[in-house]
């Protein structure tokens, strides 16, 4: 009999809806305080779950989810080099 792995789930900061872990995008802020994007999952430090989408991305700014989770100020310039990340991701 073959064991069936489960498949984490994480909810998009964005549209707030649980998918796959894999399906999503980390974004991490390092023990040092700066912010990226982890595309393989397994930089350390705080993580946030976005869709693949720019527009979860757009609605996650707009609502200020990343500043609740991380507990900081996310500069403009930042969400901007997320958003630049993702496009050419």
């Amino acid at each position: 009999m073959q064991k069936v792995r489960k498949i984490p789930q994480r909810q998009c900061v964005g549209c707030r809806t649980m998918r796959d872990k894999r399906d999503l995008i980390r974004v991490v802020r390092s023990p040092e305080g700066t912010l990226s994007l982890d595309l393989k999952g397994k930089k350390p430090g705080r993580g946030a779950y976005v869709c693949p989408d720019m527009a979860c991305l757009k609605k996650a700014r707009k609502s200020r989810a990343l500043e609740r989770v991380f507990e900081m100020a996310i500069p403009p310039e930042v969400y901007d080099q997320l958003e630049q990340e993702m496009a050419h991701g």
